[in-house]
């Protein structure tokens, strides 16, 4: 009886196991097939978006008029930023492609600049015709490059996830068509900046952007190691996967992965130990958090990694998690550019994402400027149908990438909320943004 008993038993918890198993195994298939798709679309698009780009610079060339080449310039400009959003969300993080990004970045620079000024009144002039051949030149050799990329993954049905194994495994000898032919493509936009090395019209560059402020010492594996199993609370029997980033990419780093009731991703610099992004995967439960009560959270992850002056920006929620946005203060000038995000899980308070990306990018002592213009003069050049609810100064990075003080005014117009940037110097209206979901006036709720 009781031998029955306990096979009966024993049958119910193996078909238990079993089953899973096996829901293990399709909420797994069921990312790789979400993620797989999102890397499809992006490329995809970043293909059709350098066909544009290619023809929009042609035409351009053919314009004689002024009226009519700003908007030209404009449409190309917004191509750039919409192929490198492309990139971006390809898996190529550990596949050097900022030089690409950099050839983007310059047609993207070049051509605001040259929309915003009167051109009929200052035309074009031959150097600045000469770059723009240029750079149809150089766009149809990009355009050519992926579209055989483009060719070879429709005709041979190649996979984005086998590249992002790829990559993280850094095999010795890597047979990826996908691989092979963005790497080709990086290899021709290094030849183009060799060849417009010492170009006077290109002085903006991403090598201002490469995490040259990140502090500390060079850390080994071993050493990346310990920190994650101190940071993450990990027993020494938990696997941890740590890979090097490849030569070329923006910052020395290591990505770090593990599973242990969840899974977890990490980039962290090789100087210093910075995590620059985590993301944590698992089961989310009932919210019993409000959140507010996520933001306290937060602000306590941010002093475990001592992050200071870190102001509460942006509060959204997205079904049981809060997402939230901080920038670096200093003299109660809110630093735009040393920004971070953190999520965060409203049923037990963990976080659950973290991007310090940007803050690791930009964050350096500065001599703030003094502004010209007093806080009473910058509202007069706020649009009078806007109720202003706060105003604070700010340190923005502007269209051209140039950082420049402001007043920041937040403010309503139709029950929508607004933040404007008035240039603190001369009035200009530096950038005007449209705030979605649920805001929270955190200085009133703490």
């Amino acid at each position: 009886m009781i031998r029955s008993i306990l096979i009966a038993v024993l049958s119910i918890g193996i078909v238990g196991l079993g089953y899973w198993g096996y829901k293990e195994h399709e909420e797994k298939n069921a990312l790789l097939i979400h993620a797989e798709n999102n890397y499809q679309r992006s490329f995809h698009e970043l293909s059709y978006h350098m066909d544009l780009l290619h023809d929009k610079i042609g035409t351009s060339l053919a314009m004689n008029s002024g009226a009519r080449l700003s908007p030209q310039f404009v449409d190309i400009w917004r191509l750039t930023s919409e192929a490198l959003t492309n990139v971006g969300q390809l898996p190529l993080t550990l596949l050097p492609f900022n030089k690409t990004e950099e050839f983007l970045s310059q047609i993207g620079d070049f051509t605001y600049r040259t929309a915003i000024r009167n051109l009929d009144d200052d035309p074009l002039t031959d150097d600045e015709i000469e770059t723009l051949e240029k750079y149809y030149s150089q766009a149809e050799e990009i355009k050519d490059e992926l579209r055989q990329v483009q060719h070879a993954t429709l005709s041979d049905d190649l996979r984005w996830m086998d590249v992002e194994l790829a990559l993280a495994t850094q095999e010795e000898q890597v047979d990826n068509t996908i691989i092979d032919g963005f790497q080709t493509v990086e290899k021709k936009v290094g030849e183009f900046a060799e060849s417009d090395e010492g170009s006077a019209l290109m002085q903006l560059s991403s090598e201002d952007h490469k995490f040259k402020y990140v502090p500390g010492e060079r850390k080994s594996v071993d050493e990346i190691r310990d920190f994650t199993k101190n940071l993450f609370s990990i027993n020494d029997e938990v696997n941890i996967n740590i890979t090097e980033a490849g030569d070329g990419a923006d910052v020395p780093m290591y990505t770090v992965s593990y599973e242990d009731g969840k899974t977890v991703y990490m980039d962290i610099t090789e100087r210093g130990a910075h995590p620059v992004q985590i993301l944590v995967e698992r089961p989310i439960g009932e919210r019993e958090l409000s959140l507010n009560d996520g933001l306290l959270e937060a602000e306590k992850y941010l002093k475990h990694f001592d992050y200071d002056n870190m102001t509460a920006l942006q509060s959204q929620q997205f079904d049981d998690t809060g997402v939230y946005s901080f920038v670096y203060t200093e003299d109660d000038v809110r630093i735009y550019p040393d920004s971070m995000v953190l999520k965060v899980a409203l049923d037990n308070g963990d976080v659950m994402g973290f991007n310090a990306r940007e803050y690791l990018m930009n964050h350096h002592d500065r001599t703030l400027p003094e502004p010209e213009l007093s806080l009473d003069e910058a509202k007069e050049f706020v649009n009078a149908n806007v109720e202003i609810q706060e105003e604070h100064l700010a340190l923005i990075e502007n269209d051209l990438h140039e950082e420049v003080l402001t007043y920041e005014f937040l403010g309503t117009l139709d029950d929508e909320t607004y933040r404007i940037f008035i240039n603190a110097e001369n009035g200009a209206e530096e950038k005007v943004e449209k705030l979605t979901g649920t805001e929270t006036n955190f200085e009133a709720s703490l």
